[in-house]
């Protein structure tokens, strides 16, 4: 890598500044395609290999929690 005074640094353009793996062509970029799928309030949970092949989609994955959340009783709050 070549070292350049500080004086130097600032004239230079920032393409020569960066490394050839870090200059990115945005003429090749394209949309996000995961831009309108989620909710605000969705959460991402990445399933292991194994349960992934249970449950096929988010549908199953939500019907099976909101089955184990029937059948496990909840806790009364106290009251203040």
């Amino acid at each position: 890598m070549k070292t350049i005074s500080r004086a130097d640094f600032g004239r230079t353009a920032q393409s020569e500044r960066l490394r050839s793996e870090y200059r990115f062509d945005y003429s090749k970029a394209k949309p996000n395609r995961f831009v309108g799928r989620g909710s605000a309030k969705a959460v991402v949970v990445l399933l292991d290999p194994d349960v992934a092949k249970v449950f096929r989609s988010a549908e199953s994955v939500n019907e099976a929690l909101r089955a184990i959340l029937a059948a496990v009783p909840r806790k009364r709050s106290r009251a203040k």
